[in-house]
């Protein structure tokens, strides 16, 4: 499976099963990161994990520390997508990392970005 991102006007293929998203919060400019699968169903998040609470974001019921960061399971069906979009809030945007490296989407105010299976 490969995971297709359409981010200002352009299409990129990423041939990954899993993934994480990694970015600071707009208020707390706490960092929050998810992981993410790449299944015939959709978008599968495995794991979510924050390094603080406040301003809306908080763990999960099951979360538990580990390493100063709140890690927990969420339950959410397969997504068709993400939709990303950049406030320009948070002095960047996502980090997007899998096995091969790592690329910044949604850096600039604005910039929205869909992340999806490849058909």
């Amino acid at each position: 499976m490969s995971l297709c991102i359409l981010a200002g006007g352009k299409l990129a293929t990423v041939a990954a099963m899993l993934f994480t998203l990694s970015w600071s919060h707009s208020v707390q400019k706490t960092e929050w990161r998810e992981t993410w699968a790449v299944t015939p169903d959709g978008l599968e998040i495995r794991e979510a994990a924050i390094k603080g609470s406040g301003a809306g974001m908080e763990p999960g019921p099951d979360a538990r520390l580990q390493d100063g960061w709140w890690v927990w399971h969420p339950t959410l069906p397969p997504q068709p997508r993400l939709m990303l979009a950049a406030s320009g809030a948070t002095g960047g945007g996502w980090l997007l990392c899998h096995e091969r490296g790592c690329l910044t989407i949604g850096a600039t105010s604005g910039e929205a970005a869909v992340l999806s299976p490849c058909p």
